[in-house]
């Protein structure tokens, strides 16, 4: 297992490009299973949850080319269904969150659809209802081996109909979209989840021949078509990336630039980033960070404490709440970091405590934090990085430290960040793998 040493108190500086959006790039991927064309994607992220994406459809029986290092063609002509009931099958893609997706998309060409209890990052509960209650209602049959932790769904054809989703779950609401592309009449999803991910795999399934009104809205309405052909589609930039660059550069007082950072699909990222005190300057499409002394946290108007919470678009992201609690531990003044939907998401800060920051862990799901103001510096430690978004928000504070610190089981931050070593030393940052 990987571990990174961490050099810490060095100021960075240049330009830094966000890698392929990763939770889109695990839904369009997916998408390619619809059609028997070539499809082709461009700016893929070349990550561990990717990779493992890819080489799972292969296994599958998918003709993957690369054209680049970010480009690849999928034909998804002979595909091997048989293969999901296999040990190997249910070994690989119970490792990875992102195999639900392929859910879907079988089950709406193939009419069978199996995956084992997803893995993924170890941040409480991932309930799969809203994938499973969506399939049921387009008219699968649903079968769970409990012993084996085992889904299975099968339809002669799916039939399309109206939902109201328990939950505005992007990864629910992007699976059920891409059974009912080509489910039998009108499928109409109420409560949809609406992040620039789902909105990018509509159109992409519109451009391969899908009929989808409402992209954008909490309230899909999808007309089933007979088939559906290839197309050309490009991943936007990583809005999770961009923002955890935002937090590097005010946590380390760096001044960095952000190139083609996708702003009109960042939402309400930099303004939450402002309330904690952070400022930036959009250039057209580049966002650029100066080296800032201090930063110093809002309060709302009747002067009571900053809260920043999670929210399903356009609120802000839970992705990013990891890397804003570890910005407020150096800003000047208090601020309350709200968790709502993941019970064990904010157990790393202990490790953060280790460091010297001042936050008190009201519960699973609200911490306090009391900035430090640059005042005193984070101490180097050794640490364990529990899942993606809190090991990136860990390197931050561990670039940000007064000494060598160390980050074990880093494989959680490579499911999520290409390279991320390679292109913050680029800036000036001293990360060295082991």
């Amino acid at each position: 297992m990987a571990s990174f040493k961490v050099i810490g108190g060095r100021r960075l500086k240049g330009e830094i490009i966000p890698q392929g959006a990763k939770n889109e790039a695990l839904q369009v991927i997916s998408a390619t299973l619809l059609t028997p064309e070539r499809v082709t994607i461009r700016n893929i992220p070349d990550i561990l949850d990717v990779r493992n994406l890819i080489d799972l459809l292969q296994n599958m029986g998918v003709k993957v080319s690369r054209l680049s290092q970010s480009d690849y063609t999928f034909e998804a002509r002979q595909v091997d269904v048989e293969y999901l009931l296999t040990e190997e099958y249910k070994r690989k893609s119970s490792n990875l969150r992102g195999s639900v997706m392929i859910v879907g998309p079988l089950l709406a060409r193939f009419g069978k659809g199996y995956i084992p209890k997803p893995g993924g990052d170890k941040i409480g509960r991932r309930r799969m209802d809203t994938h499973i209650k969506g399939m049921i209602n387009l008219g699968a049959n649903f079968t769970y081996e409990s012993r084996e932790a085992f889904y299975k769904l099968e339809a002669d054809r799916l039939t399309g109909c109206y939902m109201l989703l328990d939950e505005a779950s992007v990864t629910g609401t992007a699976n059920i979209v891409m059974a009912a592309v080509l489910a039998k009449g009108k499928t109409t999803i109420y409560h949809a989840a609406c992040e620039p991910y789902v909105q990018q795999l509509c159109r992409m399934l519109v451009f391969m021949g899908a009929r989808i009104q409402g992209i954008g809205s909490n309230l899909l309405t999808i007309e089933g078509v007979e088939n559906l052909t290839g197309c050309d589609h490009t991943i936007l930039p990583d809005m999770i990336e961009v923002g955890s660059f935002i937090g590097l550069a005010a946590m380390t007082r760096s001044e960095i630039t952000i190139k083609n950072a996708g702003f009109e699909n960042l939402g309400i990222i930099p303004s939450a980033f402002t309330r904690l005190g952070i400022a930036w300057e959009q250039r057209q499409d580049d966002l650029f960070i100066p080296a800032q002394e201090h930063y110093e946290v809002e309060t709302f108007i009747d002067g009571s404490i900053m809260t920043i919470d999670d929210a399903p678009w356009p609120g802000f992201t839970p992705d990013l709440l990891s890397v804003a609690l570890v910005v407020a531990t150096q800003a000047k003044g208090s601020v309350l970091i709200h968790q709502k939907m993941f019970e064990s998401r904010l157990f790393f800060v202990d490790k953060l405590i280790d460091m010297g920051a001042q936050i008190i862990l009201c519960d699973p799901h609200r911490a306090t934090v009391i900035g430090l103001d640059h005042q005193i510096q984070l101490r180097a430690t050794t640490m364990t990085s529990p899942d993606i978004r809190a090991g990136v928000a860990l390197l931050i504070a561990a670039l940000s430290a007064d000494g060598t610190s160390t980050i074990h089981n880093i494989d959680q931050i490579d499911r999520g960040y290409e390279k991320i070593d390679e292109r913050l030393n680029a800036l000036g940052a001293e990360i060295i793998r082991i």
